[in-house]
């Protein structure tokens, strides 16, 4: 399952509010900032910063 164009345009880090970047292989948003990976359940990214794992 895929996140929208327009989700993924206006999405940042809840951490840092840095840039993420979209890993549809792994469904995963990357923080490289932060070295946080935030996971994508069902097509909805979770962006809680507890959630996040480490790089």
């Amino acid at each position: 399952m895929t996140v929208s164009p327009q989700l993924l345009a206006i999405l940042v880090c809840p951490k840092c509010k840095g840039e993420l970047e979209y890993r549809e292989s792994e469904s995963s948003l990357v923080c490289h900032a932060c070295r946080l990976r935030y996971e994508i359940r069902d097509g909805i990214p979770i962006m809680l910063i507890d959630e996040a794992k480490p790089l």
